[in-house]
């Protein structure tokens, strides 16, 4: 039972691996060399969906100074339904890649926070210590420890 109760604790608290001080610099130094690459690389995403969304509002104002110009220089009222009719098209179309846009930059920008948390504290299944996760105690275990911790006698009724 001492032996159960013994490994039980060193589960609890494992005692870290044995590294030396460079090599626990050069753990961690990759690791911030990792994030900062990860990071980098979602603030490129970012720019790029910046980038082309700057451009499609630079569009819009140009499709909407169009349509003004047209339906001002309209001299009918079919001249004025058909300038209307390209506006609307124009702008479906305009609103369907905006969609596309969207999607397409909102899964590059998960992609890339996905990848810059994986590439974090628990990358691999490991610490940046490089120790393997311990696996959490049975609850026999669990039960044993809590069973040692208890008052010898229960007869006070305080316990109950």
């Amino acid at each position: 039972m001492a032996h159960t109760e013994t490994h039980f604790r060193e589960m609890e608290n494992p005692s870290p691996p044995n590294r030396t001080l460079s090599e626990i610099a050069a753990l961690g130094k990759k690791s911030m060399e990792e994030f900062g690459k990860a990071q980098s690389d979602l603030l490129s995403a970012m720019l790029d969906a910046n980038r082309r969304w700057f451009d499609r509002m630079q569009s819009e104002a140009k499709l909407a100074s169009d349509f003004t110009r047209n339906v001002t220089s309209c001299r009918s009222i079919p001249d004025a339904v058909a300038a209307c009719q390209e506006w609307t098209g124009r702008r479906l179309e305009l609103m369907a890649d905006d969609g596309k846009h969207l999607l397409r930059d909102s899964q590059k920008v998960m992609e890339r926070s996905a990848r810059l948390l994986s590439d974090g504290l628990f990358a691999n299944g490991r610490d940046v210590s490089g120790a393997e996760p311990q696996a959490a105690p049975s609850a026999a275990s669990r039960e044993r420890v809590r069973a040692s911790a208890e008052p010898a006698s229960r007869n006070d009724g305080a316990w109950k």
